[in-house]
């Protein structure tokens, strides 16, 4: 009989965070879980329940910035995700798993003619651009202001304007995310305005006949969650139609919206489409989908190939396997559910606003929903941008929420349901907001008081 080994001794946030900074960047590996004076350390998760290292349980309405639609360790998952890990994690050779996978995506949503996977969001959006690139023959793409893509170069140009550096709303400054972004980067993304029909329709035309692709988030996370108007989506795709260039959607976030994805609100149809989050099963995953023709600039059974594409991890099994078995779960019954229940969170959420008498709108889709303390829900980036001020009552609030109510929420105020949640953790949210609203109200009232 082995002798039992030593207890681990329990360590505290507070120890594993000073550890941590000796050997990762400022702590962490992502700046989304940064907070003063340390991060939250999970110790295990259950349903729409995480608990953290010192043993306090919260309700999880972040879910792992939306990409995790059945919660945490849902019984199906884990047992098919044991099975494939049995049978290996990843080789050098193509899987009967990810063709299943793929055939359930094709049949889910009528634009996905054909689909290639990835490890990442920010590797969708990447591969989009590149098989627009290749398609058409052209270096530009165009993104609205404001707008949240991913990582890539490209795709992150204005992403945090702001009125220091945003310029003239008839012809956006292109203002670079990080520091030493090469100035040829700017000189190939056009910024638009979300939602802004004239506006956008004019900076189209200026480069007509060098824009690939013209990228939509059809409801903008970072922009303020709201849904592109669908005339100004009819008015972009009649443009790329007319000059033979792209129209993309990014649904990273947004095929939670309905079964086949945010696109089914709109009359057009996307020529190409990045897809991540849900879609992994709680592991990384990525996915660009879209028409036949296009898609075939990644066949390499063509004579001339015009992206080649490849990734050592991409279609891993394990993902595969997680993906196919999360959106099976996720049928059209389990989206209309959801749905309704986060219909009803939205409901509870103004009539607390309105008892603790503080100005708040909601906006989003679908299962998901964004505060904005406002008393008029805003659809335009310019509108949504939130000064500091602002974002020092919602960061009070959000930590209020966590620490003090014990509610995970996304730190630009969202909420994102899975389908572990029932009407009692919808309850004890609108409780907690309630709650939090009053705790910010003297601030946001002194705040008023000086606009």
């Amino acid at each position: 009989m082995l002798a039992a080994g030593p207890l681990k001794q329990k360590r505290s946030g507070e120890e594993i965070y000073k550890q941590a900074c000796d050997i990762i960047t400022g702590g962490v590996s992502r700046n989304t879980v940064f907070r003063r004076p340390h991060p939250f350390y999970a110790s295990h998760a259950s349903g729409c329940y995480v608990t953290d290292i010192d043993g306090v349980e919260h309700i999880d309405f972040a879910n792992n910035m939306a990409s995790l639609i059945h919660g945490h360790s849902h019984p199906a998952i884990v047992t098919a995700v044991v099975e494939q890990l049995m049978r290996g994690t990843a080789y050098t050779m193509a899987t009967e798993a990810e063709v299943a996978f793929a055939q359930l995506l094709h049949d889910r949503v009528p634009s996905f003619e054909r689909i290639r996977f990835v490890n990442s969001g920010t590797e969708a959006v990447m591969a989009l651009i590149k098989a627009a690139r290749a398609y058409t023959g052209r270096p530009m793409i165009a993104k609205a202001e404001g707008s949240y893509h991913g990582t890539y170069d490209f795709a992150e140009v204005s992403q945090t304007a702001n009125p220091s550096n945003w310029g003239d709303i008839d012809e956006p400054n292109r203002v670079p995310l990080v520091n030493g972004t090469p100035q040829g980067v700017m000189d190939n993304v056009v910024i638009f305005p979300y939602n802004d029909t004239e506006r956008t329709l004019a900076l189209l035309d200026k480069y007509a006949d060098q824009i690939a692709c013209v990228i939509i988030d059809p409801i903008a996370h970072r922009i303020g969650l709201f849904e592109a108007d669908h005339s100004y989506v009819d008015a972009i795709y009649a443009w790329t139609r007319k000059n033979g260039a792209l129209l993309a959607f990014d649904e990273v976030v947004t095929l939670r919206v309905n079964y086949g994805g945010a696109q089914e609100n709109f009359s057009v149809k996307p020529d190409l489409t990045s897809i991540g989050k849900i879609i992994g099963g709680g592991f990384p995953v990525g996915g660009l989908a879209g028409r036949a023709d296009i898609m075939k600039v990644l066949d390499p059974r063509e004579e001339r190939l015009l992206y080649p594409h490849s990734g050592t991890f991409s279609a891993n099994p394990v993902t595969m396997v997680a993906g196919r078995v999360t959106m099976e779960l996720f049928d059209r019954e389990a989206v209309t559910v959801l749905n309704a229940l986060t219909d009803i969170a939205r409901h509870q959420i103004m009539d607390a606003a309105r008892e603790a008498d503080i100005p708040v709108s909601l906006t989003g889709g679908g299962s998901m929903f964004r505060i904005h303390f406002r008393p008029t829900a805003p659809s335009l980036y310019r509108e949504a941008y939130q000064p500091k001020e602002e974002v020092a009552i919602l960061k009070e609030f959000l930590d209020y929420m966590h620490v003090q109510q014990h509610i995970m929420m996304i730190n630009t105020g969202t909420c994102m349901l899975s389908t572990a949640i029932t009407r009692n953790e919808v309850d004890r949210l609108s409780e907690a907001m309630l709650n939090g609203f009053r705790h910010v109200k003297p601030k946001l009232d002194a705040l008023l008081e000086k606009a």
